[in-house]
């Protein structure tokens, strides 16, 4: 097991070692002209490969997609076969291919040309058919592959990777790119929900009550809205205060039996409770209930006239994966 272990170490040195003289053998001049079409084009970004360099061009198609810019993979025997239609006029093309000799991709490079299509190649031989046919080319060769046999693509397919992800990364920062941007286009990860999911998406139907409302009463909306709380309003159910599970128990258990009968929402609220707006962000309100010396499960949601408008319980916030 230990010579497993520094196999391992070796090769992801093997492949750590290609991406840093990649970065070195790289043409300025390429690598900006690259840019420039890429940050220029009105169309798609249709982004090419064939086997492990097809999976490494879906890979940047998507990363680029996720990042503020448009792109589409596009398997070169799809594309001979009907799928030549997804590229249209103002389109770019990013062509993947170690070889630079894949033939599915050299077999659509005449159709590309006549409908003005701009050729960027990422190739491992920049001598190459593709290279000699394309309008920048970008060097990811690299001096050896990591497999034992040098066969199989592990480093050319890591290089190539990394390149894409270079060129994304600098085209999001190009394009200003924010972090809601980002997260817009990412709704269903943690920071997407974060940057995107209100309070008025979480919250529910606001528990009303009077300040008159006897301790029964009160016990009893507790238990029809089943939410933990009921907010106390006043006419107009403008929020004057909160009732929670908790705060009904402790009155309840320092009030003498005799005395229950007179015991009035007014004298179990909270006022001037924590709130939180229906604009606020979902996360915002989290921080509300947290930062706090005594957390706290929920908030009433009141509208900028200070009328109640629903409650939220931290519940909510942590099922809708915040």
């Amino acid at each position: 097991m230990k010579n497993s272990f520094e196999n391992v170490v070796k090769i992801l040195s093997v492949e750590a070692d290609a991406i840093e003289l990649a970065a070195g053998r790289l043409d300025q001049h390429a690598v900006e002209k690259a840019l420039d079409i890429l940050t220029k084009c009105k169309g798609k970004i249709i982004v090419l490969g064939v086997g492990k360099s097809g999976v490494i061009a879906q890979k940047i198609s998507q990363t680029m997609t996720s990042t503020g810019t448009v792109a589409v993979f596009l398997h070169p025997s799809d594309a001979l076969h009907g799928s030549l239609g997804v590229i249209t006029k103002g389109d770019v093309v990013v062509a993947l291919s170690n070889s630079g000799e894949t033939d599915e991709i050299l077999a659509l490079i005449p159709t590309l040309k006549n409908r003005g299509i701009e050729i960027i190649s990422i190739v491992g031989n920049v001598d190459s058919s593709l290279a000699l046919d394309s309008d920048v080319v970008l060097d990811a060769s690299v001096d050896k592959e990591a497999c034992p046999l040098n066969l199989a693509p592990t480093t050319s397919t890591t290089v190539a990777l990394s390149l894409g992800d270079a060129l994304a990364m600098t085209l999001m920062q190009s394009k200003g790119l924010t972090e809601r941007d980002f997260a817009e286009n990412h709704p269903a990860g943690r920071l997407g929900k974060r940057l995107t999911i209100k309070v008025k998406n979480l919250m529910h139907e606001s528990p009303d009550i009077t300040a008159e409302a006897s301790w029964l009463e009160v016990v009893k909306a507790i238990s029809k809205y089943t939410l933990g709380a009921v907010n106390v309003v006043s006419e107009g159910t403008k929020l004057i205060g909160i009732i929670t599970d908790g705060d009904l128990r402790r009155i309840i258990e320092k009030t003498s039996p005799e005395n229950l009968a007179d015991l009035t929402a007014d004298q179990m609220m909270t006022r001037k409770p924590t709130t939180a707006s229906p604009e606020m962000l979902a996360y915002e309100a989290l921080k509300l209930m947290e930062d706090r010396p005594r957390q706290i499960s929920v908030l009433p949601v009141t509208d900028e006239q200070g009328f109640c408008v629903g409650l939220l319980r931290l519940h909510d916030i942590v099922r809708s994966g915040l």
